[in-house]
């Protein structure tokens, strides 16, 4: 079996925690962990020693990419490196699981997409709550027609008091937003999977900051810095298709709500679903049902989703399959994103093109 050589960009949480350990899972498989590279020494040093790893490692990602003969590469950086890092390794010959959202705008996106499409290279990006055992039980009901036409959904990714007190999330120059494209994006992504990712044809959006720049509010997340503060807390958009359905999304990093909130539903003709109960709602024979799944199972291994993400982006590799999050699709999911943010920017509703 021939090995398949995987290097990381980024050795930050994400990438010690998700990455590497389901890289390492598939050693037998005929994965190999062959290189490392972060602008932080330090962070190199401690990622060697927290998996008992003796690699190369880089401070640049551009020369891992000449010297080392990498087969892909897992790029787990801040989102404003996600497209230089990934356009760099499909430029080098590279196949790229790419962190999500897949860049900080949607035309970083495009040239991350364009890359992929002139090199022949596969670009899968990280959109992992695709993979989880509810998600997919609910996928296939979708697929089999229980639902019948669907023509709204609702997405919210909610924090009571959560903004992280760490690393970049608080920075637009870095992140390119808040929670909307922190967390939102991981559910909107997930409901526009289970929707049959429809073509957005306009976006309304409203952006708020009522928390973050504020002293004294409670972080539960850590305490953030208030002076560095400059993305949103609190973000809705409205979302029309082509086919005639909508979309409504709600993120937030603060927001006076009695507790977290990740969830998705789905209003069809013939059913409506709560993803992550899960349960479908219908009406049969003269009388309403609630239908709920029995007996799904659970993989009895850390992060199951991660790891099922990163299992199928070595077997598209291998069988030489498509991947199962493109970058297209994630390409119309920023689009949505940008839209949100320049609609809440002008008042107006905004035409995704």
């Amino acid at each position: 079996m021939k090995k398949i050589r995987i290097g990381i960009i980024g050795t930050g949480s994400i990438a010690n925690n998700v990455h590497i350990p389901g890289y390492l899972r598939l050693k037998d498989e005929g994965v190999e962990l062959a290189a490392l590279c972060d602008i932080k020494p330090q962070a190199l040093t401690d990622t060697l020693a927290l998996h008992n790893l003796d690699l190369p490692t880089y401070g640049n990602f551009r020369t891992m990419l000449r010297r080392e003969k990498l087969d892909a590469v897992g790029v787990c950086t801040p989102n404003n490196v996600h497209a230089p890092a990934t356009i760099a390794a499909l430029n080098a010959g590279c196949h790229v699981l790419c962190e999500k959202p897949i860049a900080k705008t949607a035309a970083e996106a495009k040239r991350m997409v364009d890359a992929a499409k002139k090199h022949r290279r596969k670009l899968q990006i990280g959109q992992h709550q695709r993979f989880q055992v509810k998600a997919q039980a609910v996928k296939r009901v979708v697929d089999a027609g229980y639902l019948g036409d669907i023509y709204y959904a609702r997405a919210h990714a909610l924090r009571r008091r959560g903004i992280p007190g760490w690393g970049n999330f608080i920075s637009k120059d870095v992140q390119g937003g808040g929670p909307l494209v922190d967390i939102g994006v991981h559910i909107l992504d997930l409901t526009l999977y289970l929707m049959g990712f429809p073509k957005p044809v306009t976006v309304a959006g409203c952006a708020y900051t009522k928390f973050g720049r504020k002293k004294g509010v409670l972080g539960l997340m850590g305490q953030w810095d208030v002076k560095k503060y400059t993305v949103e807390d609190f973000a809705a958009g409205f979302i029309r298709f082509a086919n005639g359905a909508t979309l409504t999304i709600e993120a937030s990093f603060a927001a006076n709500i009695a507790d977290d909130q990740f969830d998705a539903w789905l209003l069809g003709t013939k059913g409506g679903v709560d993803v992550f109960k899960p349960a479908v709602y219908t009406e049969e024979a003269g009388s309403l049902w609630d239908l709920t799944p029995y007996g799904l199972p659970e993989p009895r291994i850390k992060h199951p989703a991660h790891c099922r993400e990163i299992e199928l982006f070595i077997e598209a590799l291998r069988k030489n399959r498509p991947v199962p999050v493109p970058g297209e699709e994630c390409l119309i999911t920023q689009k949505i994103l940008d839209g949100i943010y320049k609609s809440a920017e002008t008042g107006r509703e905004v035409r995704i093109r």
